[in-house]
């Protein structure tokens, strides 16, 4: 039997665009949003405020755009700072999530499927957002996954019981 999750809301935060993305009442998939069109962080944030509540979302993610090297740039601390005053705008738990390779992976994927340049730059941003999301949805289900296979294990007949 399936159950409902709280769903999440998947942010990646650009300068000019934020893609959106939302799991499903699963929490299995996600699928894309309309792309937000920035205008100033208020109105940012009470647009964003308005998606969560409309979709019931729990929680809300956001790509941390760190470089390669895994150090925080200038950009993944004024995203850090929009996070945090977006959790404080919509009352909701907001969580960093390694966005390291998400919009050149959306970039290849759109390009790859012949679309024109100009619908392509419309798209990339709620691609990029899709792919966060699904790379966490993926984690939760593999460390549920490496879980009940652990509990699994702890039940064979011989096997020693933990301490």
């Amino acid at each position: 039997m399936f159950h409902n999750k709280p769903r999440i809301l998947a942010l990646d935060v650009g300068k000019a665009r934020i893609g959106v993305a939302i799991s499903d009442e699963l929490g299995l998939t996600a699928q894309g949003l309309d792309t937000l069109q920035r205008k100033n962080n208020r109105e940012d944030y009470a647009a964003l405020s308005r998606v969560a509540a409309e979709k019931q979302v729990a929680m809300i993610l956001v790509g941390n755009p760190i470089h390669m090297s895994g150090h925080e740039g200038r950009q993944a601390g004024w995203v850090r700072q929009f996070a945090e005053a977006l959790s404080a705008h919509a009352g909701l738990p907001v969580k960093m999530w390694d966005e390291r390779l998400t919009t050149l992976e959306a970039e290849r994927v759109l390009r790859k499927s012949g679309i024109s340049i100009q619908k392509r730059a419309r798209a990339v941003d709620r691609l990029a957002a899709v792919l966060l999301l699904q790379s966490y949805l993926d984690s939760l289900a593999l460390g549920s996954l490496e879980g009940g296979l652990q509990s699994a294990a702890r039940l064979q007949p011989g096997s020693e019981p933990e301490a």
